[in-house]
């Protein structure tokens, strides 16, 4: 038996997120219900002629982009993983790009031997919106105070209870899962070149949202719809109603799973 890890990239805006859905009455899965892992596994079956299942190192959601990330399968074939990435992307949409194979031990699993992950969050910060970059960034139309916006973002690092960061997981819920909300964060940069501002944020793991409500909480901090201090009290509320909006999908990327 084989382990082959995936590197994989995709532009997430016409995905309903990463994870596999089952049909509903066994009828063919809609456009709307259209998943990275559900398109990889049907190009698998193709090519290995067997199914196959796709382990991926976590879920994004629908409308979330992805420049790395992970997954792994095990095969008997002795398919070279060149021509395993070749074959991948000559069936696979124009969405979807595997830009590496590699062997690795059977013991490597894309999910449980992360270490940490790298996301980005991009926003246009100007009064016009872009056409090229509509689908890859929030156009935010407002003045921010990038100071304030890093000095509150120093509250975020390091090992906190971030409940009031996450929205309720769906699928946790439905099986009556307790989820522990405690993450360690352990970096959090704010970069902004020209009209584009860009948030970069490394955790040993992320809950349900907790990037995009982060980012949305440092917005309104940033344009002063909230006060200083307000990250510190919104952690020790433990309660999502006291923290910001969840800003918008598109503008959100895996960028990196550290193994």
């Amino acid at each position: 038996m084989r382990n082959i890890k995936l590197t994989i990239e995709y532009d997430g805006t016409n995905f309903n997120g990463w994870q596999t859905q089952a049909a509903r009455n066994k009828q063919a899965v809609s456009k709307t219900q259209r998943t990275v892992q559900g398109e990889i596994e049907k190009v698998l079956r193709k090519i290995f002629k067997q199914s196959l299942k796709l382990i991926g190192s976590g879920r994004t959601d629908s409308g979330v982009h992805a420049l790395g990330q992970v997954a792994n399968f095990e095969t008997r074939s002795v398919m070279p993983v060149e021509k395993m990435r070749r074959a991948l992307n000559a069936n696979l949409p124009e969405d979807i790009a595997i830009i590496k194979t590699e062997e690795i031990p059977l013991n490597f699993h894309a999910r449980y031997s992360v270490k940490s992950k790298v996301y980005r969050y991009t926003i246009l910060n100007r009064k016009a919106r872009c056409a090229q970059q509509r689908n890859f960034s929030l156009l935010y139309p407002y003045k921010l105070n990038l100071r304030d916006m890093r000095e509150e973002a120093k509250s975020l690092i390091g090992r906190h209870d971030f409940r009031s960061f996450t929205a309720s997981d769906p699928a946790k819920r439905k099986k009556g899962i307790e989820e522990n909300t405690v993450r360690t964060i352990k970096r959090l940069t704010i970069t902004k070149k020209g009209d584009l501002l860009t948030l970069d944020i490394e955790a040993n793991g992320f809950l349900y949202k907790m990037v995009r409500n982060i980012v949305g909480t440092l917005l309104e901090i940033g344009s002063g719809k909230r006060a200083k201090q307000s990250i510190k009290r919104i952690l020790a509320k433990k309660d999502r109603n006291t923290a910001g909006i969840t800003a918008k999908p598109n503008g959100l990327t895996l960028l990196e799973v550290k193994y």
